[in-house]
C-alpha cells in the first residue's frame, strides 16, 4: 500500500480538481455540474456561468430560463438547473448564502450525493475525505486497494488502508492514474510503473 501510494505521488505530485472555481459555492455548483459530464465541459459552462452568478445570491434570484440558457449544453440540464436553483435557494435561506461544511448538511441539498459532498469537504475546505468517482472505483478496485461493489464500499475500504492525511491527495491521484494511464476499456499495462503491484495486471 504504501508503495503504489509512493509512486502514485511521484507520477502526479501536482493532482488537483480540474474543475474551476473561485469559492466553495461555485465548486459545489460545478461538481453538481459535473454529474454524467466531463470536467473539460463543465469548465466551459463555468467560464460563463460565474460571470454571470457568482454567489449564491445571485444564482437564487435568477430564473430557470436564465440559468438553463448556460447550461443547456450538460448533460440531464432541466434536473441540473433545477437543482442549482434550489441549492441556492436554501444557502441563503438557511445559510446566509455560505456553503455548509458537514457532509450531512451538503448530502441535504439538491443535486448534492456522497460523492459531491465529499469533494466539496476535500477541495473547498480541506476536510479529509475520498470521494469516489468511476476513475477512483475502476482503478482502486484494479489495483487490489479495494475490492468493492459499490462506490461507499470502496470509499470505506479506501479510507480503512490510507492514512487520513493523504485521503485528499490519494484521490486525485486515483482520478489522474485512471485518465492517463488506467483506462477503462484499455489500460495502458505496458506503461505503467504499477505493474508489480496490480492485481489487475497480475491476473491478465
Amino acid at each position: 500500500m504504501l508503495e503504489v501510494l509512493k509512486i502514485l505521488k511521484s507520477m502526479y505530485p501536482n493532482a488537483r480538481t480540474e474543475l474551476r472555481h473561485d469559492s466553495p459555492f461555485q465548486l459545489l455548483v460545478a461538481t453538481i455540474l459535473s454529474a454524467q459530464c466531463t470536467d473539460e465541459r463543465v469548465n466551459q459552462i463555468t467560464a460563463e456561468l460565474f460571470p454571470a452568478f457568482p454567489t449564491a445570491r445571485h444564482l437564487a434570484a435568477a430564473s430557470f430560463a436564465e440559468v438553463a440558457n448556460y447550461v443547456r449544453s450538460a448533460g440531464l440540464w432541466r434536473s441540473k438547473t433545477n437543482n442549482l436553483l434550489k441549492t441556492a435557494q436554501i444557502l441563503v435561506e438557511k445559510y446566509d448564502g455560505e456553503v455548509p461544511q458537514t457532509r450531512e448538511e451538503l448530502e441535504a441539498l439538491p443535486g448534492v450525493g456522497r460523492k459531491t459532498a465529499n469533494v466539496v469537504l476535500a477541495n473547498a475546505f480541506g476536510i479529509p475525505a475520498i470521494a469516489v468517482d468511476t476513475h477512483v472505483f475502476r482503478v482502486a478496485n484494479r489495483l487490489g486497494l479495494s475490492n468493492g461493489s459499490t462506490p461507499l464500499q470502496v470509499e470505506q475500504q479506501l479510507m480503512e488502508v490510507i492514512p487520513e492525511e493523504e485521503w485528499i491527495s490519494a484521490h486525485h491521484w486515483l482520478i489522474r492514474h485512471g485518465r492517463a494511464l488506467c483506462k477503462a476499456r484499455k489500460p495502458l499495462c505496458d506503461r505503467c510503473p504499477l505493474q508489480p503491484h496490480c492485481r489487475y495486471f497480475q491476473e491478465n
